[in-house]
């Protein structure tokens, strides 16, 4: 088990990634709350009420359930979580205990911050995307029309509590969906941490815990060592957002129902590594034409055979590695570029982009012509057009 501190303008605060993590609560629950609730989706809920009562402490806690998807991550839902709350009595001495992926982080984080302005939340990940990246660091947010993350805050949770067992009940495409996170932080981080997942993946299973934990510990130390350098986003923290800034367009273009958030990262990825390159930031090398051509073999993914091989192209290859993705074929480049700059971290309406210039290394850069984002998108979708998928 793996414990990290996030500092925090408003205190600091444990995060605790491996087996056995959901303990913790154990020492948090003595405080004197007047109430304790839990924020859950009802399949998730379903499967682990039990064991996570058992080890928290938590058996006797309120369950406030929200819908699954992103569609709940709403100004409508907080406002009908925050009356649930209000009727079953929660007051400014309430814990409200977050159980579940990105979506019940982010909306109940949101509640957590402005109900009574402000009470006790602690974040319990269920789900990849939420252990490594969306539960550490503060940030809270709704979506507001086609706008993702709109409306928000930064709101410290107490501890975060990410137990890799939990994932173990994760369909594949879920699963694999938070892969393509780890994949960037692994980009952030340098070769080590590369060469590591490019040797590992394989054995990334839900049902590895073990194996799991130590991955997930490692991807969750780059995302605490940013915040705590930068927790609300002023310079370095807007490097944790390489590949979103396509990822996000594709979500909101298509209505947040063909992709998961991380499988939006993952074609993020993919676009801003072919612009790093047609740019002259990344070394550029012959790409493979799609999926099939990237994962030819099993052993071109091991740092043993990666020398002859560019930056960009260890890249692409390792998110193909993790599987396939929805396609992109018929989403308009059009329309992708259109929303491109009312991205949030969009300043006067220009990007600021974050590009890779190697694994290790990424920098954030404005003026790009979108003449040249719209190429590299329609450069993609040529690559990745075949039946290979």
């Amino acid at each position: 088990m793996r414990r990290f501190r996030v500092r925090t303008e408003k205190g600091d605060y444990p995060a605790v990634v491996g087996c056995g993590a959901w303990g913790e609560l154990r020492g948090l629950v003595d405080r004197g709350y007047s109430s304790i609730f839990v924020l859950t989706e009802k399949r998730i809920w379903n499967r682990w009420a039990e064991e996570f009562g058992r080890e928290s402490g938590l058996q006797a806690a309120r369950v406030v359930l929200v819908p699954s998807g992103e569609k709940s991550k709403s100004l409508a839902e907080a406002e009908r979580v925050a009356g649930t709350l209000l009727k079953q009595g929660a007051d400014r001495r309430s814990l409200l205990v977050l159980f579940g992926g990105g979506v019940v982080g982010d909306l109940g984080g949101f509640v957590a911050s402005t109900y009574m302005r402000g009470i006790d939340c602690v974040q319990v990940p269920t789900t990849v995307v939420g252990q490594v990246d969306s539960a550490v660091g503060g940030k809270t947010a709704v979506n507001v029309g086609a706008m993702k993350n709109l409306v928000g805050t930064f709101y410290p949770p107490r501890m975060v509590l990410a137990d890799p067992r939990v994932l173990g009940s994760l369909g594949s495409r879920i699963f694999r969906s938070g892969l393509y996170e780890v994949v960037k932080h692994a980009i952030l981080d340098g070769s080590a941490f590369f060469e590591r997942l490019e040797r590992e993946l394989g054995s990334l299973v839900p049902a590895n815990a073990p194996k799991l934990e130590g991955i997930l510990g490692q991807a969750v130390k780059v995302k605490v060592d940013v915040v705590n350098r930068d927790e609300r986003e002023h310079s370095l923290r807007q490097v944790l957002n390489l590949g979103h800034t396509f990822g996000h367009a594709l979500e909101e273009v298509t209505g947040y129902r063909r992709f998961l958030h991380g499988e939006a990262v993952g074609w993020g990825l993919l676009a801003v590594t072919l612009l790093a390159e047609r740019l002259g930031y990344l070394k550029s090398q012959a790409a493979p034409q799609g999926r099939a051509a990237n994962a030819a073999s099993e052993d071109q993914g091991s740092p043993e055979s990666a020398g002859d091989r560019s930056d960009g192209e260890r890249i692409r290859r390792l998110v193909w590695r993790i599987g396939p993705l929805p396609p992109i074929r018929n989403v308009s480049s059009r329309t992708i570029i259109r929303l491109l700059p009312h991205d949030k971290k969009a300043v006067g309406g220009e990007i600021r982009w974050v590009i890779p210039e190697r694994i290790g290394k990424v920098r954030i850069v404005a003026g790009i012509p979108l003449a040249e984002a719209r190429a590299v998108w329609k450069e993609l979708q040529q690559q990745t057009s075949a039946a290979d998928y």
